[in-house]
């Protein structure tokens, strides 16, 4: 059994992630200050999220409640090994984002950036919060606190289309959190008699046995269908429309903080909530599995057919986030290692992705793949980093998508499903398709005639640097798993 602590240390990186977004309101009219602000508690968080690893992975579990509303109903925070892996890649990558904002921002010269730094803040003081929830209340509370500060970055821009894609991301997520993750949360009051998060394995699950078993799968599937940052099928679409937003926010929906959020709260949900025992009892994780496989499948094809380049990235992720799912959902333990794996292997990979699609606009003013054509020759670090990433999607040894999904691939064998074997083995080829024909053309391809490669070059530094760097820790991390992989056999 894992050793409990009792430890205020829990509100120290909640605290500063709450501070940063004042300080950066505050002082907006300096830049200088405000992203000053942005970095030092980008650095200060992680570094007080990673203090709590040496503890996790000895076994420790660390609690603190905050206050208490009613009987088993508080705010209370936790560290245990799952919290870690998403707390780590939310304020680490925050530091990266940080450096990125700043060259894309300033080259760009948009306009309200303190509003922009304030709401990107915000938007981590709720993902840290979601990562470090002891309860579902706690969760939901952070959870609410992404959606609603990331919709002024999603309409930044503040045109129709901004606006559009705007009203969309808010009507899917908040719209589907009330009408189906609430009434989740007070069935699960109701049936437990607490909110709080079985914490110490991922076996038994919160859950009485003698619930009744009907009420527990009404339950299961609203939180399912209440969590829609996982942008599971059929409620994905308020992410391809987000793509309206600036590509730093691109990035952060899509690696950092809201999708995160999404598969991290059903993973919690699955796992701390329900616990593998009634899943599998109450046939809950197969089915799931199937909606995420088609998930994945539907979602890369339909990737196939996007010419521009940020929207072939957005329902790349809505396929990715499934194999988080699907892994979890096979409820094997290599599977589910698996799934939790590609938790912190598709941030770095997708962040990636999307910083490098940032940097090609601030150059190149591009969009359109078809267009990109030579492109790798103007901007040699830029495709070498996007194409380590897509090899990542892929799932191409060594960089760090082939362990996840070699244990995801193990635990459908393990499983004996061979539907679901097929449909990750395909998604591979598709991603293969779409991240190939991407990268052929940049470097193979003739520049295209209405392009004019005289005057490209890479973008600034503070771009390439960071998204050049999130490719190399993706293939350290595919050669080296075993930082995270510890950190979920602690959870486990």
């Amino acid at each position: 059994m894992p050793e409990i602590v009792i430890s205020s240390r829990l509100l120290i990186p909640i605290i500063i992630t709450a501070i940063a977004p004042l300080l950066i309101m505050r002082f907006g009219k300096n830049e200088n200050l405000r992203e000053g602000f942005s970095f030092i508690a980008a650095i200060m968080s992680f570094l007080s999220v990673l203090s709590f690893v040496p503890g996790v992975l000895n076994g420790k579990i660390y609690l603190y409640t905050l206050f208490v509303l009613l009987p088993g109903i508080e705010v209370k925070f936790c560290a245990d090994g799952l919290a870690m892996i998403f707390g780590l890649i939310a304020s680490f990558l925050w530091i990266l984002a940080t450096s990125y904002n700043i060259g894309y921002m300033r080259s760009l010269k948009e306009h309200a950036q303190t509003r922009y730094y304030f709401c990107f803040a915000v938007a981590i003081f709720g993902a840290l919060g979601v990562a470090l929830s002891a309860n579902i209340f706690t969760l939901y509370l952070f959870y609410e606190i992404i959606s609603i500060f990331t919709y002024p970055l999603v309409a930044h821009h503040q045109d129709e289309e901004a606006y559009h894609g705007g009203r969309k991301y808010m009507v899917y997520l908040m719209g589907t959190s009330k009408l189906f993750f609430l009434p989740a949360m007070v069935m699960t009051y109701v049936l437990c008699g607490t909110l709080d998060f079985h914490l110490g394995d991922m076996v038994a699950g919160m859950f009485p046995p003698d619930a009744n078993p009907v009420l527990v799968q009404i339950t299961y599937v609203l939180y399912i269908a209440g969590i829609a940052k996982a942008a599971i099928m059929p409620l994905h679409n308020w992410l391809p429309s987000a793509m309206v937003a600036p590509t730093p926010v691109s990035a952060l929906l899509h690696a950092v903080a809201v999708v995160k959020a999404g598969v991290f709260s059903i993973s919690r949900v699955m796992l701390s909530a329900f616990g593998v025992d009634a899943l599998d009892r109450l046939f809950l994780g197969i089915p799931t599995a199937y909606v995420a496989a088609f998930t994945i499948v539907a979602a890369s094809m339909i990737a196939m057919t996007k010419d521009d380049l940020k929207a072939r990235l957005a329902y790349s992720t809505v396929s990715q986030l499934s194999y988080v799912v699907i892994g979890v959902a096979m409820l094997t333990p290599i599977a589910v290692q698996g799934g939790l794996l590609h938790i912190a292997n598709h941030a770095f990979s997708k962040i990636t992705l999307f910083f490098s699609a940032g940097a090609i606009y601030v150059a190149a003013h591009l969009k359109s793949i078809e267009k990109m054509s030579g492109l790798a020759r103007k901007m040699p670090w830029t495709f070498a980093a996007f194409s380590l990433a897509s090899l990542s999607m892929i799932g191409i040894p060594p960089v760090c998508g082939f362990v996840s999904k070699w244990f995801m691939v193990n635990g459908a064998i393990e499983i004996n499903h061979m539907i679901l074997l097929a449909c990750l083995l395909t998604s591979t080829l598709l991603n293969a398709a779409y991240f190939g024909a991407i990268i052929f053309k940049a470097y193979v391809g003739s520049p295209h005639p209405e392009v004019d490669m005289h005057h490209i070059h890479e973008a600034p530094w503070s771009m390439v640097g960071p998204l050049f760097f999130t490719a190399v820790v993706s293939v350290i991390m595919g050669i080296y798993p075993d930082f995270f992989l510890n950190l979920i056999r602690a959870f486990m």
